[in-house]
Order: C-alpha cells, then structure tokens, then sequence
C-alpha cells in the first residue's frame, strides 16, 4: 500500500509550483519587457549598453537565480521529509481532500508522472476514505446493501463531499433520499485532471469489479454524475470487455443522470483555450499563457466535451438536467454562459444544428440556479425519486 500524502507533500508541491509558474512567470515576463524597452536580447545576456541598463540586468538575474535555487532547495528538502511520513495527512478533513482533488484537477497527469504519492487514484469512498473492493471489505462497509445501486460521481477538481453540499439548509442528500426508497448509494472519487477517456477506462474497470464483490445480486444501476462527472460516465460506458461486446455491468444500467455535464463542451474551458493563444502571441505575456496552457488533460478535455462516437446505452433512460442564471434558458444571458460554466445546449446534447446526442432523453431545466446549485436542488430531488422509482426498462431487465 503506498503512503498517504501529508501536508509536507503540499507544501513540496506548493514550493515547486511557486518557483516553475510564479517566479519564472515574472522573470521571462521582465525579460520581454526589458528586450521591448531597452532592445537587448535578455536578462545578463544581451550586449552591453549602458551601465544603469547593464547594472539593471545583472540585478534581475540575481534576484530572480536566488529566489528559484531557494524555493527549489525548499521543495527538495520538503519532500525529502515527506518520505518519512510526517505531518498530518491530507485524507483526514475535507479541507484536506478538497485541496488534493483540487489540485489533481488541475495537474493530475503531472503530479501522477512526477508526485505520484500526491496524485488520486479513482476509488469508491466510503467515511473519507477508500473502499477495497473485495466481498469481505465490501460486505463490512455496506451492511444494508440492496440489489439497487446509484453511483455518484463527482466534476472538476471535486470530491464525493460535494454532494452534501446545502444538506444543512435541505435536510438531506440525494443518496440520502434514494437510500430511503430502497437504493444504495455508492460515492466515487477520481483524479479529474486525466485524459476524459482513460478514466473512462478506469471507472469501468472499477463498476465491474464493484459488482462482482457486491455482497447480494445487483439488479439494477443507476448512473449520476455532475459536470465532467456525466462524461467520464459516457466514456466509461463505450469500453468493451471482451471483442465488440460490453462491458458486463453495463446491462445493468437502467438509468444515467447527468447534472450540468458539457456533452458538448464548455464555454469557460474554450474560453481560456482562447485565452491561452492570444497571451502566447507576445512575448510580454506568453508566460501567463503557458499557465493556462499547463492545466491537465481533463481540462483541456472540457473544450469538446464528447461527440457521437460515444453513443449513448440504448437500453438506459437518459436525463439531462441543466440550470441558468436567468430564469428562461432561452434568455442572451443563458445562452452565452448558463450556470457560470455550462450552456443547456450543451448541457442537454443538443447543438444548433439541431442533432441530439440523446433522442428521447427527459430533459430538466433549473431557474436561477448556478454550476454548483445543481449538486443539491429541491427540484432535482423531486426528479431523481420519480425517475428512479419508474420500472427497469424491458431491454435492461433482458
């Protein structure tokens, strides 16, 4: 079993990130300024000029050199203690697991190929921590399991505890609320910051194996995710097990629910895509722009979202739940931006050609209501119980 990450993991990471993105960031952004300024061809490297200018680089590069051989001797020594398991983990309070699903979101392939103890591998959670999917372990953890499974799983840069979001004020869960007519809910987390299509990969490795250690039979699956959460499902649900057949468990799908998922991209990931080239077209600002351009591949994934190619489960019942700020979808303001991140078009799979990636799917708009009021809303609730309270369709139940 490997170790679990500390707060000194954090702060080797955070010493890294510092000197990589903050220090070199200003360093080649003062270095462009002063080519522009001063006609030189870089900080201590350009020809000489006059003394105030020459005096002027010698000092920068000095700066700048001290200030990155500190943080990264700082870094080094971090995780050199990190290796001796001190300090408290981040497991152990949501703020923690929220600043490590925060993070993976947004460097996950990076810290999995180079701080693999910090990166998060995909998991059913169960009190905070990770369920070992064995009938044993399973059995010990869902005492009351029933035949009926609703899996959460979680967006961007989240964690399984974001589904309690607003409990306090509602009283309840969703999984809460299913629990209570007969289902068993299952918590998910994954690293969001990988390539959509692997995790795919991997959360059906992960349903499969969750379904053959289930302590009785499972009948019937339920799928929900939220955000990036909805596409990792879709993508999970186009692996093959063996040649052109399905995966087992994905007969037993009988309905997927997707919160705000951007089937066909987000408006906020092509924005800073956007963003990302323009600031590299000068040399003033293309350090900024390779900030934006370093966010993980599950970020980068968002600007498409999934196409055709991954068809929906003719057998499962699709629903498709969006939300606006506005309270008509219809309105400029929705249309442009949505809940903050996602539009309904894309949200509900339908683009302005009018081609649907789910025919026949319910679709469920939400009024005044942002990205993140979808994780815990009355009307969802309400949608979620008469759904899932509907009988197996005839194909799933074959």
């Amino acid at each position: 079993m490997r170790q679990q990450p500390t707060l000194v993991d954090a702060a080797a990471l955070a010493t890294a990130v510092l000197d990589d993105l903050v220090v070199a960031t200003a360093r080649d952004t003062h270095e462009a300024i002063s080519r522009r300024v001063h006609g030189t061809v870089g900080l201590g490297l350009g020809p000489a000029g006059r003394p105030a200018e020459v005096l002027h680089r010698g000092i920068a590069a000095t700066v700048y050199g001290a200030l990155g051989v500190s943080l990264r001797g700082a870094s080094a020594g971090l995780s050199r203690l990190a290796e001796t398991g001190l300090g408290p983990r981040l497991e152990d309070g949501p703020r923690g697991r929220f600043v490590s699903a925060a993070v993976n979101g947004l460097i996950g392939e990076e810290l999995r190929r180079e701080r693999p103890q910090l990166a998060i591998e995909m998991a059913v959670r169960r009190d905070g921590r990770d369920v070992v999917l064995t009938p044993g372990q399973v059995a010990a953890d869902f005492r009351d399991a029933t035949g009926q499974l609703v899996v959460f799983l979680h967006g961007l840069c989240e964690t399984e505890d974001y589904w309690r979001r607003h409990r306090d004020r509602l009283g309840s869960t969703y999984g809460e609320t299913l629990a209570r007519r007969g289902w068993t809910p299952v918590y998910l987390r994954a690293n969001t910051g990988l390539p959509l299509r692997e995790n795919g990969v991997v959360l059906a490795s992960l349903l499969q194996r969750l379904v053959d250690a289930w302590p009785t039979e499972v009948t019937r699956i339920a799928l929900v995710g939220h955000s990036l959460g909805g596409l990792i499902i879709r993508a999970s649900s186009a692996v093959v097990a063996d040649g052109d057949a399905p995966a087992p468990w994905t007969r037993l799908v009988s309905d997927v629910v997707t919160l705000g998922t951007p089937h066909l991209g987000s408006w906020f990931a092509v924005g800073a895509d956007r963003a990302s080239r323009r600031l590299a077209r000068f040399p003033e600002s293309a350090a900024f722009g390779r900030i934006i351009d370093r966010q993980a591949p599950g970020i980068h994934d968002l600007i498409e979202g999934l196409a055709q190619d991954v068809p929906p489960l003719p057998h499962a019942r699709y629903r498709l739940v969006s939300a606006t700020l506005t309270r008509s979808p219809r309105h400029p303001v929705a249309s442009a931006i949505g809940d903050l991140l996602v539009t309904p078009r894309s949200a509900t799979g339908r683009d302005r050609r009018g081609t649907e990636l789910f025919p026949g799917a319910e679709v469920l708009h939400l009024a005044r209501t942002d990205h993140f009021g979808l994780l815990n809303h009355p009307e969802v609730h309400t949608a979620l119980t008469r759904w899932l309270a509907e009988p197996v369709p005839a194909a799933a139940a074959g």
